[in-house]
C-alpha cells in the first residue's frame, strides 16, 4: 500500500485522498495550501532556497501558501509572534487565522477569553486589509468533552464564532469522541474538522487500527462525516534539529522553502475555502 500510495502522481494521489468526484476540486498541483506556524517558527535552515521570517512570510505566499494561521496562546501564555506573522501575512495577500492550545488540566473559559482577548487587540492595532481572523481550537490529547464544549461555548458567546477544531491523531481522542453523546457530536459539528495525520501506517491500538488516510481518521472519531482542512506536514524535534514529518507522496519541503514548514490541504477550492473562512472567523 505504501508503494501504490507513492507512486501516484500528486494531483491523482490527493484527490484519492480527498474522497473527491472530480480534480476540479483541487486547486493546482498541491492543492489548496494553508501554513501554520507559532513562536517556534521559523525552524533552522536545512538546505538551499528561500528563507522567511515573522514579518516577511512572501516566499510562503510565492510558493502557492493562500493562508497562515498562528498560534494565539497555549494554556494561559501568549504567543509573542503572533501579531507579526499575522501582519506579514496581511501584507502578502494571505487569508489570516489564529488557533489557541487548550490544556486540559486548565480552566477551558479563561483560555477562551484569553483567545478572544487577544484576537479583539489585534483587530484593533493596525490598519488590516483582510478584517478577519479564522478561529481555531487546538485541544490536547487529554482534553474531555465537556473541557472541549465549555471552550467553544464561551468563543461562541463572545464572538458568535463556531471555532474550527484542531485535532491531532490520538487514541485518548479518538476513544473520548468515539464514544461521545449526540449532543455533544452534534455541538461539534458544527464546528469544521482539522485532522492531523503525517502517516499512512501509523496510530493502530485495539480496536483503532492504522485510520491510512485523513477521511479513515474522521470516521474512527465518528463525529464529522469527512474533515476540512488536512495537515499533512509537521514537525518534529530529534536527534538535536527539527524533523519535517510528511505523509507519504508529498514532498518534505515546500516548494523551494529552505526549512521544515507545518502545512495544510484544504478540502475543496479556494473558492471553498474563502466561504468557509467568512463563515468562522472573527469579523471588525
Amino acid at each position: 500500500m505504501k508503494f501504490f500510495y507513492s507512486a501516484l502522481p500528486l494531483l491523482s494521489f490527493v484527490t484519492l485522498l480527498c474522497d473527491c468526484s472530480s480534480s476540479s476540486t483541487i486547486a493546482g498541483r498541491g492543492g489548496t495550501q494553508i501554513i501554520n506556524v507559532s513562536a517556534y517558527d521559523p525552524k533552522e535552515k536545512q538546505r538551499s532556497g528561500r528563507a522567511y521570517s515573522a514579518t516577511d512570510v512572501r516566499a510562503l505566499r510565492e510558493n502557492g501558501a493562500v493562508a497562515l494561521i498562528a498560534r494565539c496562546g497555549k494554556g494561559g501564555d501568549i504567543d509573542d509572534k503572533c501579531d507579526q506573522f499575522l501582519a506579514s501575512a496581511d501584507r502578502a495577500g494571505m487569508m489570516l487565522g489564529a488557533y489557541y492550545r487548550t490544556i486540559h488540566i486548565m480552566d477551558p473559559v479563561m483560555q477562551a477569553d484569553q483567545f478572544v482577548n487577544r484576537m479583539h487587540t489585534l483587530s484593533r492595532e493596525r490598519v488590516w486589509n483582510r478584517r478577519e481572523f479564522l478561529l481555531c481550537a487546538d485541544f490536547d490529547a487529554d482534553s474531555s468533552t465537556s473541557h472541549m464544549i465549555r471552550f467553544l461555548d464561551r468563543v461562541k458567546q463572545r464572538t458568535g464564532v463556531d471555532c474550527v477544531v484542531y485535532l491531532e491523531n490520538s487514541l485518548d481522542l479518538r476513544m473520548t469522541l468515539s464514544s461521545a453523546s449526540e449532543e455533544t457530536k452534534n455541538r461539534l459539528r458544527r464546528c469544521p474538522y482539522w485532522v492531523a495525520l503525517y502517516s499512512n501506517d501509523s496510530g493502530a491500538a485495539g480496536p483503532y487500527p492504522a485510520p491510512r488516510t485523513p477521511t479513515g481518521l474522521a470516521k474512527q472519531y465518528n463525529v464529522w462525516n469527512n474533515w476540512q482542512i488536512w495537515q499533512y506536514g509537521g514537525v518534529e524535534w530529534s536527534n538535536g534539529r527539527s524533523q519535517p514529518k510528511v505523509y507519504p507522496g508529498f514532498p518534505r519541503y515546500f516548494g523551494n522553502m529552505d526549512r521544515p514548514i507545518e502545512r495544510n490541504l484544504f478540502r475543496g477550492s479556494p473558492q471553498e475555502l474563502s466561504q468557509l473562512w467568512s463563515r468562522h472567523s472573527l469579523k471588525w
